[in-house]
């Protein structure tokens, strides 16, 4: 998990979020200019017009930050949406009071919605409720990608990836999540279908096949330190346990993702 925080654990705000990271102190969206997480605070913001809440489809409904007037796609909303092709995990936080936070895991925004409501003020406005999708970590993750269609070449399921991967993209109250899990799909298609069944890593043999009858190998995300969600191919590397395990956990992980990165531009330069 980034920044080692643990799921269901409480911080102080200001020691061990803003002490090593920086950001704004008081918003609601924290971004940092020099780190790789966008900080999402949760839970006292119904005197602004925020309603955060879980959604039936499993994705948690969060308000976008703007206390007055419509919300627009800008500065901590944008951060939001672009987090994934920007290379930004994105890390929740319930608020408690007091300073205190609680950790509420790693998300991947799946889409947003305009929807009416009422500002700071009671005035009607239209907010901008971002659809996020819990992150499953990398060492439960052990679903194969579906097989892409026959006869169909590693240069469309590129430009089938590209064309699903970038920002969060507007999409309706329900059914984000869905239309999530199929951009996933089509970046986890391709990075898999380029490896051609040898980790992208050590070069070795993907180490056993699925029941689906292919290689088993594990999508990285090179720039975010959680993996899952659509994402720049240019920036994802199929491997093999093993060398997935070491690159987030190993002494040596950072070096290795460095050597992943340039092995995975040398084949998409080509």
């Amino acid at each position: 998990m980034p920044a080692d925080f643990v799921v269901g654990r409480t911080y102080s705000r200001r020691r061990d979020i803003h002490g090593p990271f920086g950001g704004q102190r008081q918003s609601g969206i924290v971004t940092p200019s020099n780190s790789s997480i966008v900080f999402l605070f949760t839970g006292r913001g119904a005197r602004h017009g925020y309603s955060d809440e879980w959604s039936a489809d499993g994705t948690f409904r969060y308000f976008g930050e703007g206390q007055k007037g419509d919300m627009t796609l800008t500065k901590g909303n944008k951060a939001i949406a672009s987090h994934a092709p920007d290379g930004k995990d994105l890390l929740l936080f319930e608020m408690l009071g007091g300073g205190q936070v609680r950790f509420r895991g790693a998300f991947n925004c799946a889409g947003y919605s305009f929807e009416d409501g009422k500002d700071q003020s009671g005035h009607l406005r239209k907010a901008i409720v971002f659809h996020l999708v819990p992150v499953v970590e990398p060492a439960t993750e052990v679903e194969p990608a579906l097989l892409p269609p026959k006869n169909v070449s590693l240069n469309e399921l590129r430009d089938k990836a590209m064309a699903a991967a970038g920002p969060a993209r507007e999409s309706k109250r329900e059914g984000s999540n869905r239309t999530y899990r199929l951009r996933s799909e089509a970046v986890r298609q391709y990075v898999l279908a380029r490896a051609n069944g040898n980790c992208e890593s050590c070069d070795c043999d993907a180490p056993f096949d699925t029941t689906a009858g292919t290689p088993y190998l594990e999508p990285h995300h090179i720039r975010r330190l959680t993996d899952g969600g659509p994402d720049d191919p240019r920036f994802m590397g199929a491997v093999c346990p093993n060398c997935h395990r070491e690159i987030h956990h190993g002494k040596n992980g950072q070096k290795r993702n460095s050597e992943l990165q340039a092995r995975v531009a040398s084949k998409e330069s080509k």
